[in-house]
């Protein structure tokens, strides 16, 4: 009988798809979805799939050589499909969705024929595409060049963020050449972790962004107000998840000091989560910042356990700057909700991995930056 993480990462393989009307070969289904409005459409974007290779890609020296294979397998088929996402121009920046032509909210009724609702290339996106590929150091240095011409301060000033922060020139959750500028600190985290995996050098662009994500936890605004510090990501457990990875993988100095307090607050939400998947998030983070926790039997889950978790969202609203507007875009009856099966498996898989890690006759670190 497997044991479960090798029947995760079966399960996992067995969803990615071999090729549809809906989802080219490789990509992993995907649904958006508003409950309040009774809204849900298939999603063909290359967000889930890019994100359920890294983590895959991130747990491989955990697994069996079976298990191995699986994972260089689906990690191919996935990378195949990134020309089709690439830039519109051939730049080595990617988007939520297809470019050549804009394939913006694919597969709906409305949406896809307002051209306010396509959305330029981002640095999300492109940072799992950069993780989970070979980019050359030529491409590297490009794309550092290319985060600061869209950092704020160097066309355009931030509007939508606490007066403290408006100064920073920390980097834009957004490429594209008027779009506005954001801060999300689970975005950044990615594209730090990007930049540090490379061992790219670091300037005043990623300075800030570590202030930014250092100070919202700090104050605890991820906390109060999560969808003003991550508009994609607007939840605690999910900010967590996102900044224990980037901390645990390199230790960054400039986070240091508030790895205690991220810690003790993923403790003391965990204690009172009760949707399971949080529950895995809020763990998972927890071995990565050396925190024991209880075992969550994730082995006995069910896709029903996936049911009202959601890893990533849009707000429709967020991309105004008027004040009222933005005050309105905090309601969930704005947001689209991304939801995909096998992105969750691969959370389950990594929170197996890790804490197969922690056991006392465990070979490997808990966390290992390469």
């Amino acid at each position: 009988m497997k044991p479960p993480l090798e029947k995760f990462i079966d399960r996992i393989e067995a969803l990615q798809s071999t090729g549809n009307a809906l989802f080219p070969k490789g990509i992993f289904p995907a649904q958006r979805s508003n409950s309040m409005l009774g809204y849900r459409r298939p999603d063909t974007t290359m967000f889930f799939s890019a994100i359920t290779a890294f983590t895959l890609q991130s747990i491989r020296k955990y697994c069996s050589p079976e298990s191995q294979a699986q994972i260089d397998a689906i990690r191919s088929r996935v990378t195949a499909n990134y020309p089709d996402f690439q830039n519109k121009d051939g730049l080595k920046t990617y988007n939520f969705w297809k470019t050549k032509p804009s394939r913006h909210f694919p597969n709906g009724r409305w949406f896809h024929r307002f051209e306010h609702f396509r959305i330029p290339d981002d640095i999300d996106d492109t940072a799992f595409a950069y993780l989970t590929t070979s980019p050359s150091e030529e491409e590297l240095f490009w794309l550092k060049e290319k985060l600061a011409l869209h950092a704020n301060g160097t066309k355009l000033w931030i509007r939508n963020t606490y007066p403290e922060y408006k100064q920073l020139r920390a980097y834009s959750t957004w490429f594209g050449k008027n779009m506005y500028v954001e801060f999300d600190m689970s975005v950044l985290s990615n594209m730090l972790y990007c930049i540090l995996h490379y061992k790219l050098p670091l300037n005043a662009h990623d300075e800030a962004s570590f202030e930014y994500i250092r100070s919202v936890i700090e104050t605890r605004r991820y906390i109060d107000a999560p969808f003003r510090c991550a508009h994609q990501y607007p939840r605690t457990p999910l900010i967590i998840y996102h900044v224990s990875r980037l901390m645990a993988a390199f230790k960054p100095a400039a986070l240091l000091p508030v790895w205690a307090q991220l810690a003790n607050d993923a403790e003391n939400l965990l204690k009172n989560t009760r949707n399971p998947m949080d529950r895995v998030l809020l763990a998972t983070s927890l071995m990565r910042l050396g925190r024991a926790t209880e075992r969550i039997p994730v082995e006995d889950f069910s896709a029903k356990d996936f049911k009202g978790f959601y890893f990533f969202i849009a707000g429709l609203l967020t991309a105004y700057e008027n004040p009222v507007l933005y005050r309105l875009s905090v309601n969930p009856l704005v947001h689209m909700h991304w939801t995909c099966e096998a992105h969750c498996w691969a959370l389950l898989a990594e929170y197996e991995a890790l804490w197969n890690q922690q056991r006392p006759h465990a070979a490997l670190p808990l966390s290992n930056p390469r």
